[in-house]
Parts: structure tokens; C-alpha cells; sequence
């Protein structure tokens, strides 16, 4: 078959349902095969880096990977960013670039960014796992199946593949063979790292047994589908459970054991136990420990006794701190095996049960989970960000999937929103690129169609990526977008302020009628001005099952809640 039927077949053949583009000469070969293969439902995109985002937010809420198409030269370079955000949040995402014929190159053609050229695939090197040009018919199968073993090995992240206009339209003799699915989790696991935990947590001769066990939980957690493992192993030894940002909902928040987020956007009862010095065990699950989940590196946060790190990334480990107990591998076997470990050792741990249980309720007795949580009922116009988050959490489902963006609405939605299961909150953290959520929801929702999907973005974002929403329109994809319009670069704009009029007016911008921009679009929108009105607006969005704008007109002068943390970059910034 042609090679543009092959990669798609190989992509239906991997369980993907949806692939995200915008179509431009150097794949136009790719075109009738999108249009014709049965199981895969192409999205076109507004901007290349929309359908990139798109792809990412795919791979994230649905567990497999996303796939995105674009011409090479400005459409690969439009998706630069939106690889990058995938990149350093270890998204599986396959980037198929178009290219000029192989005997183009160098020779001054329209558009031609080959290695003889611009260069492409040097462009993204530096943001990929792995970025090549298939120059030679017979290396199509090889190229493609080397690139996705990279993309879902280990920790994951993108990769790209640049196809000549040639070689798409050849035909490829080798057919695909689907992966192993130990690709999409592995599960190795350390056995001598699991003993030295054992005999950290059970010792055996004169030596105590740790009682003050506290478990933080990162992203690979989420990624090794080990969630089940988390909750039963959490509930078996009577162990906290705190997550990081980008883990959030990765341990059910309303579970007797969360303590909620530590870190940026933390929970009080997280935050102040891992910075008190009454955790003697710190066991980091899936976690790489960077600036946002240490509160800016506090070293108040290692424990009196051990600091255990797990994750599938060597290269992770002891990288922020030395590690007492270092276990490479997947998390979620790990956790199964620790549970399935020696009986005695297992009994002795299970002895100290009690006083753990006797530490948790001292710690939910010190005060509440939400810092500032008088806002959440703030009946101030315009409104109060931390009031709108918590009537949308009220007014969406359980199963809701919450896709944030980047600026002040991301902490409102860190520490306000409840999540209760994995894949559920979805934000890009590590880069945080402004306008990704717009798109990235869109890609989620393709990707879990069965359940509700609301986008919190804000008005800056959406001069960014914005126009995408015309995307879910055209394609019928029934995301929620609510819009933060405050008229203002909310994060921004709360530093400048303090700064003097002429930094703050730089950061403010015109308040745009997001609701009737979206009406023009096709899709069905509200605009909110009081309190009382957030509730029937979100049933009415929930209610249409079809793209829906809500636009929330909100005070910029909010402070986010996240002092703890801006606490530890004033100490760290002083320190500095």
C-alpha cells in the first residue's frame, strides 16, 4: 500500500481513532487517505501549533499517543512550541512532517527545509526523543516503528518523522505488525531496590520500624496506570497520600488518605506536614521533584530518616536531592510487589497502622484544606475566580475531564477543582505555554467522547490559540470552554502592579466579548456577570452536547492561592 494508507493503518492499528492536521502542499499525498481510511477521523486545525496541541491533549486524556500532520518548513516550525510543552511533560506525540522530493533538495525549491535546506528535522531535534527524514522507501517501516518504540519507551515524549513528497506516494511492502503493549507500560521492576525499602520500613534486630510514612505522587504514577496499586497500597499501610500539581486526581482528592497537593497550588494539609519535621519516610512515587513540586527546592521537605524516590527515569532520581533509597522502575508494579513482598515484613508494617492513623486525623485537626477558602462563596462582582471554579466543580459530573491553561487560572483550578481519578485534570506545567488548553481540550475530548470536558482558559489565552474553537465547532466536538475574562494578563499582571501604572498597563488588554465571538463561530455561548448566574450557565453548557463558551467576567486583582509558594521564591530569591 501507499505509504500515506500505511502510516495511517499502522496508527488505527495502535488503537488511535482521531489525527490532527492542517493541510498544505507537502502532504497533499496524504489527503485522500485521511478522507478514505475507516477508524481514523482527521481534525483539521486553525494553526499547526493548534493541531500539535490537539495531538497532545489526545495522548494525555486518552493513554495512548496523538499523531499530528503538517507541511515541513512554517508548519513545522509553528508547531515548535507545542512539541516543546509536549516534550517536557513526557507526552507521546508523532509529528509527520511533508518535505520537497528527495532530488529537491538543496536546490532551492519552494518550501524546502531538508537537511540540505532550513532543516527541519534539526529544528526539532532539541525538543524531540527523536527526529529523522526517511530518505529511502525501504527504511518507512523501520523509521516508523524505531520512532513510536522511542516515543513510548521509558518516560515518554515526542518524536518526529519528515516524509518526501516521494516517498509518501511510494508503496511500502512490509506490513505493519502492532506493538507490544508492554510498550505503553512498562512494567520492570527493581528487586533490590524493593528490598533496601523493606528493610527501611520493616528492620529487623533492635532497630524501630518508621511510623510517619507520607507518599508524594508524581506524573508517573498516571503514566505506569497505577492508580489502583496507589490506592490500595495507601490503604493497606494507612499511608498519606499528597500528589503533585501534574499528578492531580491521580489519588482520588476526596479520599480519607489525600492530603492534596504539595507544591504549586498546595493544599494546607499537604504542605504543612512534608515542610514540618514529623515525616520521617518521604516515598516519592513517579515524581522528578522539580522547582514547582518543592516549593522551590525546601529543603524543609526531607524527611528525619529516608528520602525513597521510584520512577522509570534513572536519570530523575537523586537529581534535586541525594537519595537514601533509590528503586528504578515502573511505579505501578513496583507498588504491586511491594504489597506481595515477604508476610512477615508486610505484618510488621501493617502493626504500625494505628498510629498512623492517629497522625492523620491530628493532621486534618490543625486547620482546613483550601487556603483563602472564604472566596469560594465570595459573592463579589465582578467575580472571584476561586467562586467560579468551585460552582463549575458543583455543576460538572464526577467524571468530568478539566483541561487548564496557563496564568492565574491554572492555581485557582489546582486548589479549588476536586479530581478523582487519573487523566482527568490535564494541564501542560512544566512549560506552561499560554493559549495550549484551548486546542489540547479539543484533542482530549476526541479522545474521551464519553465524558464531559470543560477548557478554564483566560481572555489573554485566548488571543493566543483562541480561534481553535471554531475547530471543536466544525467538527462538533462538545467541549466546554470558560473563559477568565478580567481584561488583563492575570499572573502578569498581579507582579506588575506593584511595579508601578506603566508596567501594569502593559499587561492589560481590552475586555473582548468572548461569548459573541464564539456565537459567530458556531458555537453556543453565556456571559456571566453575577454569582448567581454561574450555576445556570454551566447547566445550560453541560446540557447542549455541543461546543459551549461560558464567558466569566472576573475581578484581575484575585490573589492567587499560592502563598506557601511564593513565600519559598521570595526565601530562595533572598538566599540567592
Amino acid at each position: 500500500m501507499l505509504t500515506t494508507q500505511y502510516l495511517l493503518e499502522a496508527f488505527r492499528g495502535e488503537g488511535i481513532t482521531h489525527v490532527f492536521l492542517v493541510p498544505g502542499g507537502l502532504i497533499d499525498p496524504f489527503l485522500t487517505a485521511l478522507a478514505s481510511t475507516p477508524g481514523i477521523t482527521p481534525v483539521v486545525a486553525g494553526h499547526e501549533g493548534g493541531a500539535a496541541c490537539m495531538a497532545d491533549g489526545y495522548a494525555r486524556a486518552g493513554g495512548r499517543f496523538g499523531a499530528c500532520f503538517a507541511i515541513g518548513g512554517p508548519g513545522v516550525t509553528n508547531m515548535v512550541t507545542a512539541v516543546a510543552a509536549a516534550r517536557t511533560d513526557f507526552s507521546p506525540v508523532i509529528v509527520i512532517s511533508g518535505q520537497v522530493p528527495t532530488d529537491w533538495e538543496g536546490r532551492g525549491g519552494f518550501q524546502d527545509s531538508s537537511p540540505a535546506a532550513l532543516n527541519d528535522v534539526a529544528v526539532l531535534n532539541p525538543i524531540t526523543i527523536s527526529s529523522l527524514m526517511v530518505q529511502n522507501l525501504h527504511l518507512v517501516n523501520h523509521h516508523l516503528r524505531a520512532s513510536m518504540t522511542k516515543m513510548l519507551a521509558g518516560s515518554q515524549g515526542p518524536v518526529h518523522i519528515s516524509l518526501p513528497t516521494d516517498i509518501q506516494k511510494a508503496e511500502v511492502q512490509s506490513p505493519w505488525v502492532k506493538l507490544d503493549e508492554t510498550l505503553y507500560a512498562p512494567r520492570f521492576v527493581d528487586r533490590h531496590g524493593i528490598e533496601r525499602l523493606w528493610r527501611l520500613l520493616a528492620p529487623s534486630g533492635e532497630s524501630s520500624a518508621p511510623i510517619r510514612i507520607l507518599a508524594l505522587v508524581g506524573a508517573g504514577v498516571e503514566k505506569s496506570g497505577g492508580t489502583k496499586d496507589l490506592v490500595a497500597f495507601a490503604e493497606r499501610f494507612e499511608i498519606p497520600v499528597a500528589t503533585t500539581l501534574r499528578a492531580k486526581g491521580v489519588f482520588p482528592e476526596d479520599h480519607r488518605l489525600s492530603l492534596g497537593i504539595f507544591g504549586y497550588a498546595g493544599h494546607r494539609p499537604a504542605i504543612d506536614t512534608i515542610l514540618s519535621d514529623e515525616v520521617e519516610v518521604l516515598l516519592v512515587l513517579g515524581s522528578g521533584l522539580s522547582q514547582r513540586d518543592t516549593l522551590f527546592w525546601d529543603r524543609r521537605m526531607l524527611p528525619s530518616r529516608a528520602l525513597v524516590q521510584v520512577d522509570i527515569n534513572p536519570q530523575v532520581i537523586g537529581r534535586t536531592w541525594p537519595v537514601d533509597v533509590p528503586v528504578v522502575g515502573d511505579c505501578g508494579r513496583t507498588l504491586q510487589v511491594l504489597m506481595s513482598y515477604d508476610y512477615q515484613l508486610t505484618q510488621s508494617l501493617e502493626k504500625t497502622n494505628a498510629q498512623r492513623r492517629s497522625w492523620l486525623e491530628r493532621i486534618r485537626a490543625a486547620g482546613p484544606r483550601h487556603y483563602e477558602g472564604k472566596n469560594t462563596t465570595s459573592a463579589a462582582v465582578p467575580l472571584h475566580p476561586a467562586r467560579v471554579v468551585t460552582e463549575l466543580r458543583r455543576a460538572m459530573p464526577r467524571d468530568t475531564v478539566l483541561v487548564v491553561d496557563s496564568g492565574a487560572h491554572r492555581a485557582f483550578c489546582g486548589h479549588y477543582w476536586e479530581a478523582y481519578e487519573p487523566r482527568s485534570y490535564i494541564s501542560a506545567t512544566n512549560l506552561g505555554p499560554m493559549g495550549w488548553a484551548i486546542p489540547a481540550g479539543i484533542g482530549a475530548k476526541a479522545a474521551r467522547p464519553d465524558r464531559p470536558l470543560v477548557v478554564v482558559t483566560g481572555d489573554g489565552c485566548m488571543l493566543m490559540h483562541g480561534m481553535e474553537i471554531q475547530t471543536a465547532a466544525h467538527y462538533g466536538i462538545a467541549a466546554i470552554f470558560v473563559v477568565i475574562n478580567n481584561g488583563a494578563l492575570g499572573n502578569v499582571w498581579l507582579r506588575a502592579r506593584n511595579e508601578g501604572p506603566g508596567a501594569q498597563a502593559l499587561t492589560e488588554i481590552p475586555v473582548h466579548d468572548w461569548a459573541g465571538i464564539a456565537r459567530a463561530m458556531g458555537l453556543k455561548a453565556a456571559t456571566v456577570h453575577q454569582p448567581e448566574e454561574l450555576a445556570p450557565a454551566f447547566a445550560e453548557a453541560l446540557e447542549a452536547g455541543a461546543p459551549f463558551l461560558v464567558d466569566v467576567r472576573c475581578d484581575r486583582a484575585c490573589s492567587t492561592p499560592v502563598t506557601p509558594f511564593n513565600q519559598a521564591k521570595q526565601e530562595w530569591v533572598d538566599d540567592d
